[in-house]
């Protein structure tokens, strides 16, 4: 027998401690039977996302106190688990919205528990809010709706934004080093133009003429910083936030992800990622029982690269007019031979879902190794550009000395 935690909902709220059992159905099925309702059963090495993220979730405060993505992942999950242990939406809601949540999520969990007891289906009261859940999000609420399986469906659906989110986080991560290795970079190259350099303005002044001209510009450079550093600063600073906001309109992002599509090896990675959030998100609504047309308009509007999604647009017609997908998705260009057998061979043994979720798998493994292979390319890029710029430098005061040597002899 092994002993398992638990966090459950009873009676007198949600409570937690230890039940002994042979697995973790076995102790999700005693707890239902003591009257409980079990929101998080694990062991001791597994620490569940279930009962941490709340916890987690707690620790910020900083902000605009608004429902985040990884809200609406820990609610999914505890509403999932209350709705296989058997409790009715209604009570697993009032449950939820009983629990240790921040302001924003427990007025969330209120409004959606108001609507469900005035007789709205839940994936109505969900599509209040859309900017937060999204369409992919509600139609597979739907889906669960109409199948009578939503706690099922909701475990699909915590499975899925998991992956997602492990996706982002992986490519966030990758891009830490280098970032640090940047700024590094910039830092010491505004220490060598603010400290070092101008300390050879003295020795310089009355050769300056004749000093070359890699000295007179480094020179130039040191006094430009020491200067007016606050005011490029101020200018970095406003030019950079007026940049931002124009990145997010419909030109600065089209002008963005052109630029993006073209580098050598980011572009192939950006692509590949977008392939694989829409192969997930399509894989996993048509595995739930969402019609191939609707699920296909759902998975392209997730997509970040607008001239992706633009050429998956003309799918859709292709296949309500009676054409294969294989065949719709081949001429947009933008899939690999392997992609396009692997949909054919789905569509014709009619396991099409498993198919787009294993072209997935595929390409979220593309996009890991591309993300090494730039990192590996990327690291001594970024130590050799600073070492070249701080080489630069050196070399470029000592020809000066060198210089004016020359003129005292």
């Amino acid at each position: 027998m092994a002993e398992f935690a638990y966090k459950a909902a009873g009676a007198g709220g949600v409570i937690e401690g230890r039940i002994e059992a042979r697995s973790r159905e076995e102790a999700i099925r005693r707890l239902v039977d003591q009257g409980l309702t079990p929101v998080g059963v694990f062991d001791d090495v597994a620490t569940p996302a279930v009962a941490a993220a709340p916890k987690a979730l707690g620790r910020f405060r900083m902000g605009a106190d608004r429902p985040t993505r990884a809200d609406v992942l820990s609610l999914t999950s505890e509403l999932a688990v209350m709705l296989r242990a058997g409790l009715p939406l209604d009570n697993a809601l009032r449950v939820l919205r009983g629990m240790d949540h921040r302001p924003s999520v427990t007025t969330l969990i209120g409004e959606v528990l108001e609507a469900v007891k005035g007789g709205m289906p839940l994936s109505r009261a969900l599509a209040a809010r859309g900017d937060l859940f999204g369409a992919f999000y509600i139609n597979m609420v739907r889906s669960g709706e109409a199948s009578g399986q939503l706690g099922a469906v909701l475990t699909r659906l915590v499975e899925h934004l998991e992956r997602m989110r492990a996706l982002r986080e992986s490519v966030v991560s990758a891009l830490i080093y280098p970032a640090i290795l940047l700024a590094v970079a910039v830092l010491s190259v505004l220490g060598i133009l603010l400290f070092i350099v101008p300390q050879f303005e003295t020795l310089f002044r009355d050769a300056h003429e004749a000093l070359p001209l890699s000295t007179r510009v480094v020179l130039g450079a040191g006094n430009l910083v020491s200067g007016y550093g606050l005011y490029l600063l101020a200018v970095a600073v406003i030019g950079g936030f007026v940049f931002a906001r124009w990145l997010r309109q419909d030109a600065g992002r089209r002008w963005l992800q052109g630029r993006l599509a073209r580098l050598p090896l980011l572009g192939r990675v950006r692509h590949d990622y977008n392939l694989a959030r829409f192969s997930r998100t399509f894989g996993t609504l048509l595995g739930n029982g969402v019609p191939i047309l609707t699920a296909l308009g759902i998975a392209g509007e997730t997509l970040e690269d607008e001239r992706l999604r633009a050429a998956l647009k003309g799918v859709t017609p292709k296949v309500k007019s009676g054409g294969r997908l294989a065949e719709a998705l081949q001429a947009t260009g933008s899939f690999e031979a392997l992609a396009v057998n692997l949909v054919r061979v789905g569509e014709e043994t009619g396991s099409l879902d498993k198919m787009v979720l294993e072209l997935a798998t595929i390409l979220d493994r593309k996009v890991e190794i591309g993300i090494k292979r730039g990192l590996t390319l990327l690291e001594p890029l970024l130590i050799l550009g600073l070492g070249l710029v701080i080489a630069v430098v050196i070399v470029s005061i000592l020809m000066g000395i060198l210089t004016v040597n020359e003129l005292a002899l």
